[in-house]
């Protein structure tokens, strides 16, 4: 069925909201962009005339084509090579969505997007629509057809998921560029011990490469073992240029609302490091090198006026 210049501008008009809902409930910006583009496709090839409120049918329609993919994702990623992470976004990403409660805000930040793995697809969708999107249980239950008391205990018990694994504290964008410069000096400075008074006890470093970039097949913990091992990632060495095809640039960003280091080469981005800042230190270094999750920051960093780095590394 053609669609009228209305019909897509009704579409349109929901575009950046569904793209943003299907980012939280996917992790990665290219399959966030596959579900809205099969939803425009559902859209397109519906009677229009039956719909009665059309954002309610796209994200019914977009939630449930996610939950399909969440199911296949999950097998994927059994055979994942190393750990997976999200693909993060640089800050100012529309797909980051409405940031404009300490809920939403938390929401997308890469801890908690990790930390969503641990949820069902349906407690994701429900912590999603309800914690990001401020959807009333009454309609989130007529998305994922349940009742909405099934709702509301999925809700709390993914709610619960989260919280157990977290103790995040928020910090403005001034916050986040010292945390991250007070850590890139202690990282830099050749010693073990600055750097691990900035961190956590039970600190933890992940790195995601994919299998394309090499990164520890599993967690580093504790912070002497992190401080050692951040010690040595940032340990100049001409190797590590000569791989790299090029002289590193450093740059203290933020992605996901979260301090970042991001690292360039030649224009592209080829690391992104979410910190995750706790009253106590920082408690996780959240590392994404895998080139296939590194497209859109570049894209983003390119459109951005970046400054100068902080310092150029190896």
């Amino acid at each position: 069925m053609a669609l009228t210049a209305a019909d897509i501008d009704r579409f349109e008009a929901s575009r950046h909201r569904l793209e943003a809902i299907a980012y939280r409930l996917l992790g990665a910006a290219g399959e966030a962009e596959d579900a809205v583009q099969e939803t425009f496709l559902r859209w397109q090839a519906a009677d229009l005339d039956r719909i009665e409120v059309p954002e309610a049918w796209l994200t019914k329609v977009l939630t449930n084509l996610c939950l399909n993919q969440l199911a296949s994702a999950r097998a994927r990623r059994e055979t994942y090579v190393g750990q997976w992470l999200p693909e993060p976004l640089l800050v100012g990403d529309p797909m980051l969505g409405p940031a404009d409660t300490a809920e939403q805000r938390e929401s997308i930040s890469y801890a908690v997007l990790t930390l969503m793995e641990r949820l069902s697809p349906n407690e994701r969708a429900v912590y999603v629509l309800r914690e990001a999107f401020e959807y009333p249980h009454r309609e989130i239950a007529e998305i994922l057809d349940v009742t909405e008391a099934a709702s509301q205990q999925t809700y709390h018990r993914a709610k619960q998921h989260i919280a157990d694994g977290k103790a995040r504290t928020e910090v403005d964008a001034t916050a986040a560029r010292r945390i991250v410069e007070e850590f890139l000096a202690a990282a830099t400075s050749g010693r073990t011990e600055p750097l691990t008074r900035l961190l956590t006890a039970d600190a933890i470093s992940i790195g995601d490469g994919g299998g394309k970039v090499p990164a520890r097949a599993k967690a580093t913990e504790g912070a002497l073992a992190v401080a050692r091992f951040l010690r040595g990632v940032f340990k100049p060495a001409e190797a590590k240029r000569v791989w790299l095809g090029g002289t590193p640039e450093i740059y203290a960003w933020t992605a996901n609302g979260d301090p970042a280091v991001v690292v360039v080469v030649k224009g592209d981005v080829v690391g992104v490091m979410c910190l995750e800042v706790t009253a106590d230190g920082i408690a996780a270094f959240l590392s994404q090198a895998n080139p296939d999750k590194l497209a859109r920051a570049t894209e983003r960093f390119a459109a951005t006026d970046h400054g100068e780095p902080l310092f150029e590394a190896f």
